[in-house]
């Protein structure tokens, strides 16, 4: 909820008031975000969402706005301590580029940590560079020295003959 709030509705909310707000969010019909599971229970998270429903962005000074274009934003993950380093990050990632297709949205945004040391897995909630290299996110503009912009273009889903969108 850190990045969903800004102002004097950000500073000091409690965890019940941020699960409370996340739940709302949900009944209200919004996705605030994707759960990964295996063998039925809940291993992994990813926040995304259209950037405008992210205020604290706009007045980062890493994640500010680059351009006028209609973005979706990656703003966190979540991933269980014992299943940390077994590609959960990937398919969470990989279902996010699948989810915002499925939406229509056109052009995806994500603001990882780089950096030549390892860093601490607590740390990365924002993912590593380098996972979105491989997802094909191509960097835009990097405002710190760890810390750059990347966006990744999602065409939309190609219809068929049968317009089952299968081919």
């Amino acid at each position: 909820m850190y990045y969903r709030r800004s102002g004097a509705s950000s500073r000091g909310a409690s965890s019940a008031a941020n699960k409370q707000a996340l739940k709302s969010l949900v009944n209200s019909g919004k996705v605030p975000g994707l759960i990964g599971y295996k063998d039925g229970q809940p291993v992994g998270w990813i926040s995304l969402g259209p950037r405008e429903d992210y205020p604290k962005l706009k007045r980062s000074p890493v994640m500010k706005p680059i351009d006028d274009k209609t973005v979706w934003s990656i703003v966190c993950f979540f991933i269980d301590p014992r299943e940390r380093g077994k590609g959960v990050s990937k398919v969470l990632l990989r279902a996010a580029i699948d989810y915002v297709r499925s939406q229509g949205a056109t052009l995806l945004e994500a603001y990882p940590i780089d950096k030549k040391e390892r860093s601490h897995p607590d740390f990365m909630w924002f993912g590593a560079k380098s996972m979105y290299d491989r997802a094909g996110f191509k960097e835009v503009v990097r405002r710190r020295e760890s810390r750059p912009v990347m966006r990744r273009r999602v065409r939309p889903r190609a219809s068929s003959r049968d317009g089952s969108g299968r081919a």
